[in-house]
């Protein structure tokens, strides 16, 4: 069987596949959502625990392509301003460790709400992604934390 195209019909096959490619080369590339840990944050989570009334939550989102952490967050009730917070580890639940990943910076008042973001190290990433890190925010009633949560897979 033979086929026959009108100029009309092979004008148009030959514009709309041109269209078609220069439409697709000018697509903005997508990327893979990053991997989401959360964290709900209180006196109790600290180590030692405290009586703070104080409470917080945190969303940080981890891509393991750049390797960046970007994260945001709020608290309220705590015993007076926040002097600083961090995300700290390695360490599972009820132990504590040091600081991985700064959320303030020194001598800046660090309030609510807050977000931001950091690269992490191999080490890093899969501290985060084994579950062994957690975020506090300090005051200076709390100087070793006030509220306190581990970051867990959303």
């Amino acid at each position: 069987m033979r086929q026959t195209f009108d100029r009309r019909t092979l004008l148009s096959y030959c514009v709309g596949g041109a269209a078609s490619a220069a439409f697709l080369a000018s697509a903005a590339p997508t990327y893979a959502a990053g991997t989401q840990f959360k964290a709900s944050m209180d006196g109790a989570s600290e180590v030692p625990p405290n009586t703070s009334a104080g409470k917080g939550s945190i969303t940080v989102t981890f891509d393991p392509a750049s390797k960046e952490l970007t994260w945001q967050g709020t608290f309220s009730g705590l015993t007076g301003p926040a002097t600083a917070a961090h995300i700290h580890g390695p360490a599972e639940p009820g132990k504590n460790a040091g600081v991985a990943v700064p959320l303030s910076q020194k001598d800046v008042p660090f309030t609510s709400p807050f977000k931001g973001s950091a690269t992490l190290t191999d080490a890093q990433a899969a501290d985060l992604m084994g579950g062994h890190y957690y975020v506090n925010v300090h005051t200076e009633a709390n100087k070793g934390g006030e509220i306190r949560g581990q970051l867990m897979k959303a």
